[in-house]
């Protein structure tokens, strides 16, 4: 029987993805080599990295265990071809415990799979520009100081006279 597998939230871009499937590539690879050399051989079993260690755990898989492997290989895949993906600009790199916020709130309220990738334009002052494969969304301060240029100009003016 199938279970539904969940994405850490540390797991937040398709770059993150694609190092999970090479990961368990590597590994499935490296059982077989175990299972065609036999026993007596050496074969050393790849070090599993922070985001592979995540996934295993969120999901209590075995990965020696052949149908756990390719149960995650499905699902990761799956993600691969049909997650949503956000493209989100910054000012500045947000930090990694921000990101897991921002990743965990969207997968609670837009899709349990969606990636993020992160982008910077400095210029954007404040805030962030949002887009889709549709949408595109310019939440920044820059954005808000043009909509509202006339009402800036008309508080600054008087100050400007005054000095």
């Amino acid at each position: 029987m199938a279970r539904n597998l969940e994405l850490p939230v540390a797991v937040v871009t398709p770059v993150d993805l694609g190092r999970l499937l090479r990961e368990l590539h590597l590994i499935d690879e490296t059982l077989l080599q175990m299972q065609l050399r036999g026993a007596g051989a050496e074969v050393k079993m790849p070090k599993t990295s922070h985001l592979m260690d995540q996934m295993i755990t969120a999901n209590t898989l075995n990965l020696l265990h052949k149908a756990d492997r390719q149960e995650l290989q499905e699902f990761l895949r799956s993600v691969r071809e049909h997650a949503p993906v956000l493209h989100m600009s910054f000012s500045a790199d947000p930090s990694v415990s921000f990101m897991e916020k921002l990743t965990s709130w969207l997968r609670r309220e837009i899709d349990p799979v969606v990636l993020v990738t992160v982008g910077l334009q400095p210029n954007i002052g404040a805030g962030c520009v949002l887009r889709t494969t549709n949408k595109h969304f310019d939440l920044s301060l820059r954005e808000d100081f043009a909509k509202h240029r006339d009402l800036l100009t008309a508080k600054l003016k008087p100050e400007v006279t005054t000095a």
